[in-house]
């Protein structure tokens, strides 16, 4: 059975692009006018074969009945504003890894201290989530339980919207114990890499919830998802399993509440990384928020080779900014500062 997808492509930023708009020569990426295409890239899924073309949306009307209704269905989705994004041009999500063995900044903020300090400084920083967990997940990480995950982050979970209101509380967890006792707490986002699986209690945690849920992609398990992950095709893989986990949350309320991740370095190599970041807006087709996070991962040190350094700004910046092009709103980074003090003046730029 023969499958369709579209991907915005051909973009138009600033203030031309908004004159673009107005002449109804583009339209608009997720409702924002400032960032527009003209053309589409249609993918057609038969099986294992694979094949694309890209067509100015001027010229919609010459497809086959049946992929023009799915074409013009999947554009509806990709121009209709997101709800997290009014008045913002891009998110900020902060980590705080409350945990002695993260890829990188293990040990560094698990005390109550150092976390209240860290959260303080990615504030200032200019964050606007603040994604705390209790229990690493890189590669070849070990499971803990999840009573000893809760006693890492309950302090300051519990203390969270007293001393930072305005910011969004986002807890990075697969145990449904500590998402029960977040929610309780006002947590804002759930962030759960095994996309509700890793609990079976889980999904029972967060779906009638009215907070914001994150569909994560992972092949694997930490364990073992860097061991010779495979797709037929990953940027096709992983649309479909996003489309899977988005008709189960049809059945429940809140079920528009979703971003989607697909899980940069969680079950890829960097081909598979590469794929996914460089045709990233298929995704928009989805109708729901994106988020990435390549933050300090290993693809980039793959690229840079000798020119690696410890916290990888430079990659996470460049990559930061080419999902920006493509419409990405969302930053999961360590580095909060540098981050936004980029994408700042990468947008006064491009809206000269």
């Amino acid at each position: 059975m023969k499958k369709y997808y579209t991907r915005a492509c051909n973009f138009f930023y600033g203030s031309n692009s908004k004159k673009l708009v107005k002449k109804k020569l583009t339209l608009p990426l997720c409702g924002d006018n400032s960032i527009s295409f003209n053309q589409v890239e249609i993918f057609f899924r038969d099986k294992n074969k694979i094949n694309s073309k890209i067509l100015n949306i001027k010229n919609l009307n010459k497809l086959p009945k049946a992929i023009k209704k799915k074409v013009l269905e999947d554009i509806k989705k990709i121009t209709v504003e997101r709800e997290l994004f009014k008045k913002r041009s891009h998110v900020i999500m902060g980590i705080l890894n409350m945990t002695p063995d993260s890829f990188s900044d293990g040990g560094k903020f698990n005390s109550v201290e150092k976390a209240k300090k860290r959260i303080l400084d990615l504030s200032r920083a200019g964050a606007d989530i603040i994604d705390i967990g209790g229990e690493s997940t890189r590669p070849g990480s070990k499971i803990i339980s999840s009573k000893k995950e809760l006693q890492r982050v309950k302090k300051i979970i519990e203390k969270f919207k007293k001393n930072f209101p305005t910011k969004l509380l986002s807890i990075d967890t697969r145990k449904s114990l500590v998402m029960d006792f977040s929610i309780q707490n006002g947590a804002d986002i759930i962030n759960d890499v095994s996309c509700f699986k890793f609990d079976p209690k889980s999904l029972d945690s967060v779906k009638n919830k009215n907070i914001l849920k994150i569909i994560h992609h992972m092949q694997g398990t930490p364990q073992t998802m860097q061991i010779n992950p495979s797709y037929d095709n990953v940027l096709l893989d992983i649309y479909d399993f996003f489309e899977n986990e988005i008709e189960k949350f049809k059945k429940f309320k809140h079920h528009k509440k979703l971003i989607l991740d697909p899980g940069i370095g969680f079950g890829k190599n960097l081909k598979h990384n590469l794929m996914i970041l460089n045709k990233i807006s298929l995704f928009h087709s989805l109708g729901f928020p994106i988020l990435i996070g390549t933050s300090r991962k290993r693809f980039i040190n793959e690229i840079s080779e000798k020119y690696d350094s410890k916290e990888r700004i430079g990659g996470t910046l460049s990559s930061t900014i080419y999902c920006f092009l493509q419409g990405v709103k969302i930053f999961r980074v360590h580095n909060v500062k540098e981050i936004k003090q980029g994408l700042l003046v990468f947008e006064t730029l491009l809206n000269k």
